[in-house]
């Protein structure tokens, strides 16, 4: 019995689209908002452009660069996790993409649209219905007029629920492929492999067929991705943790002078013993409340102790 590898892996996921050119044009004509006659006939794959790395997302993104017949481009990515800075990264790679065609002497009026399509694999967007999100440079009061050049799609994959459309089939099959195969797992849904294309994609899954070295890899990037992860939670959580002693030193502060400046001592200590009960209730430790308050561990004991 086959044993499957998860497609979002680097290894995989460059294996899959990055090296099968009818992969690849498959899963973009069927993600990208392309009409009949804009579909993907022909693709030749490039090298990456260089972009800055994000600190937190070094390892965590996976591209594929390509252009079609027509001259346009396409980068194809994979998010393994979401961060603020993410789209940023992506609006540079894409505008970078399209002015890197000035570098050949083409004529402004020559340069072809870059689609950007990234697949993210957490959710950023709080409405848990929407998971397509497509972005083009529009006008304001009539959304119809466009500026064409440049175009991002992004996609929630954990929000995605395979259907049964017909007319969209592909685009059900390539998410499915993405979203419902975990490494370890025995077997596929069923309907990956009644289709030609993702039913090869499927082969490129097994197990079996990478090598020691390559199976190594495999594992490295998992290893990253782990690593990355917890740092940046570790990163959140100080930012988190920061956040809110600022935030309660500053409403003492304003308390207090709040109070006295009313002459309101009652009023300027109550607020005293509000922020220390707060910062008690989030788990503070007494040495981080003597921190925002600059008063004693005694003194500070001793008024949990009153309001307890």
């Amino acid at each position: 019995m086959a044993h499957y590898l998860d497609p979002k892996n680097d290894l995989i996921f460059k294996r899959v689209f990055g090296e099968h050119k009818h992969l690849c044009k498959s899963l973009l004509n069927s993600m990208l908002p392309l009409e009949a006659s804009q579909q993907i006939v022909d693709l030749e794959y490039q090298q990456p452009e260089l972009v800055p790395e994000i600190p937190a997302l070094k390892g965590s993104i996976v591209d594929v660069h390509c252009t079609d017949n027509r001259g346009r481009r396409f980068i194809v990515e994979m998010q393994m996790y979401w961060t603020d800075s993410f789209k940023s990264r992506v609006l540079f790679n894409a505008s970078k993409a399209y002015i890197k065609q000035l570098d050949s002497g083409k004529e402004y009026k020559f340069l072809q649209p870059v689609y950007a399509l990234s697949f993210v694999n957490e959710t950023f967007d709080s409405d848990p219905a929407v998971y397509y999100h497509d972005y083009k440079i529009v006008n304001i009061e009539n959304r119809e007029k466009q500026i064409e050049g440049l175009e991002f799609v992004f996609i929630e994959l954990p929000k995605f629920r395979p259907g049964n459309r017909a007319e969209k089939k592909l685009y059900d099959l390539w998410l499915t492929f993405l979203t419902q195969i975990n490494e370890g797992e025995e077997t596929v849904p069923e309907a990956l492999l009644e289709e030609e294309v993702t039913k090869e994609a499927v082969q490129y899954l097994e197990r079996s067929s990478y090598k020691r070295d390559e199976l190594d890899a495999y594992d490295r990037y998992w290893d990253v991705i782990r690593t990355e992860r917890m740092y940046y939670l570790d990163a959140l959580d100080e930012g988190l943790k920061k956040g809110m002693a600022d935030g309660v030193a500053k409403g003492m502060a304003d308390g207090m002078a709040k109070g006295m400046a009313e002459g309101d001592a009652i009023g300027a200590e109550k607020s005293l013993k509000n922020v220390i009960l707060n910062a008690k209730r989030n788990k503070f430790s007494i040495a981080q409340i003597q921190d925002i308050t600059n008063l004693s561990k005694e003194k500070i004991e001793e008024i949990l102790r009153d309001i307890q």
